[in-house]
């Protein structure tokens, strides 16, 4: 049986205007200067830099107020936008730069890529139309490290099916061959014990290397296990002999797509969206300039309605280009205003957590950073999570001791023996010092490093240790045992 009910409900939307002004804030100083671009270009109605100094010394007509200040009006009635309760231009700009600001923009370098780098020396050699497609098309298998990773059966499958070319896998073997004395040494490689030897096959012959290489053939396994022992019984050598074969390993590059210096890998310059500086013992923190672009309602546009609103004939077309202008003017009223809540909650932000952390921020001492959660900071500045989130997200800030990346001013905390908070990064810095000074004959396993920690005060579980220390991006004690 259908019925008809009448429910009434309060639910919580987001406008379109309140989710553009949260991509707004997470957006770091370069991608917002990108979306500023963007805006404007698409915006004729807003523009960017100061207004002609003409115009503001002109205050013969009711378009300026006293002050010389100019007064736009962008209200969405047509009487509203004209009428002569005129608002000041200061309340429709953001403008946070100094006369004397330099622009700090750093241009990017061009160049050739690393594969079209290897496809270039392929004209030292003497090859037939189809090997040299084939060739090509192994060059464009070759990763940013310089390896190779997918099966000859695999290549040979692709050519079929991509190049209609039909061939062998001792032909493609044999490529794969002349791919690998292409420069830097160690290219084309399928896995690192070959990407290894490649390399010692370029240098010259010496007792160390001959070693070297005879380890890496039929002993690898032992040799990334570093079972030092084990290889010194197997090759019938001294410890002394086996650490020199090992250091001739140890110079060659694991990685050789990273040893080329002319790729278009994009390099991130980092600018710091917030700087902070220590003042008098006092900590100040400022805003880079570049996330405080002066912007304008264009006078232009307002002129349009200006003539449109004194016309006594107004015409269809003439409408539906008001209709346009005052759209237009409407999305640049919001972006200048948004960009201001941007600022603003930008500040607060920041300003919380550089008071939250100012300890840690008058001296520089990692062990005397604060457990600090998102929450922590949302409840000082009474906004969201998400928020605070957002600006923490990909922003960084240049401190007295060096560009931080401000979520890294966050981190979750344990209780000591003395059931005190402390942050987990005390605890990583902790760890990292006692895996620093140990011994590397002996180094010691993470059931080791929890009964040290324990000593100094810290009660974390072998387990606990283990994700630090993963987290730290340290191998296991057995890897990083070294021959002294």
């Amino acid at each position: 049986m259908l019925k008809q009910s009448l429910q009434q409900k309060l639910q919580q939307k987001l406008s379109p205007q309140q989710i553009q002004l949260m991509k707004l804030i997470q957006l770091p100083t370069q991608a917002f200067e990108q979306k500023l671009s963007q805006e404007i270009e698409e915006n004729p109605a807003l523009e960017s830099g100061k207004e002609a100094v003409d115009e503001f010394q002109d205050n013969s007509n009711d378009d300026y107020d006293d002050t010389g200040t100019e007064t736009i009006e962008t209200d969405i009635n047509i009487d509203d936008y004209l009428s002569d309760d005129e608002i000041p231009s200061y309340k429709l700009q953001a403008n946070n730069y100094s006369s004397d600001d330099d622009d700090n923009r750093i241009p990017y370098s061009g160049g050739i890529t690393f594969n079209q780098h290897l496809s270039n020396q392929l004209h030292t050699f003497s090859l037939e139309p189809e090997q040299e497609l084939i060739a090509e098309f192994m060059i464009g298998c070759i990763d940013d490290n310089g390896y190779i990773r997918r099966t000859i059966e695999d290549i040979i499958d692709d050519l079929a099916f991509s190049e209609n070319i039909y061939t062998s896998n001792e032909e493609v073997e044999k490529i794969l061959t002349l791919v690998q004395q292409l420069d830097p040494a160690g290219v084309g490689a399928r896995s690192l014990k070959e990407c290894l030897i490649l390399q010692l096959d370029r240098k010259e012959e010496n007792k160390e290397r001959i070693l070297a290489k005879e380890i890496l053939n039929t002993s690898f396994d032992q040799f990334v296990k570093k079972h030092y022992i084990k290889l010194s019984q197997k090759f019938n050598i001294s410890m002394e002999e086996l650490k020199g074969a090992i250091k001739e390993i140890e110079k060659l590059n694991p990685k050789p797509g990273g040893a080329f210096s002319g790729n278009l890998t994009v390099i991130e310059h980092i600018v710091p969206d917030f700087t902070i500086r220590i003042n008098e013992g006092n900590l100040e923190l400022s805003l880079n300039a570049r996330n405080a672009p002066d912007l304008h309602i264009s006078k232009e546009y307002d002129n349009m309605l200006k003539g449109y609103a004194e016309s006594k004939d107004k015409s269809k077309s003439q409408k539906d280009a008001v209709l346009f202008i005052k759209q237009k003017l409407d999305a640049a009223k919001w972006f200048i205003d948004a960009i201001k809540q941007r600022q603003q909650t930008l500040m607060i932000t920041m300003n919380a957590i550089m008071h939250y952390q100012k300890e840690f921020l008058l001296t520089g001492d990692e062990r005397k950073l604060k457990p600090m959660v998102l929450k922590d900071i949302a409840d000082q500045i009474h906004m969201d999570v998400s928020t605070v989130s957002r600006v923490a997200n990909s922003k960084y800030a240049d401190t007295p001791y060096g560009t931080k990346l401000v979520k890294d001013f966050f981190s979750e905390s344990m209780k000591n023996d003395q059931g005190e908070d402390i942050s987990t990064r005390e605890i990583k810095k902790i760890l990292q010092n006692e895996i620093d000074k140990e011994d590397k004959k002996k180094p010691l396993t993470d059931e080791k490093l929890s009964k040290v920690l324990k000593e100094s005060g810290y009660l974390i579980a072998r387990r606990t240790v283990a994700k630090y220390r993963e987290q730290l991006d340290i191998p296991v004690a057995r890897l990083r045992k070294k021959i002294l």
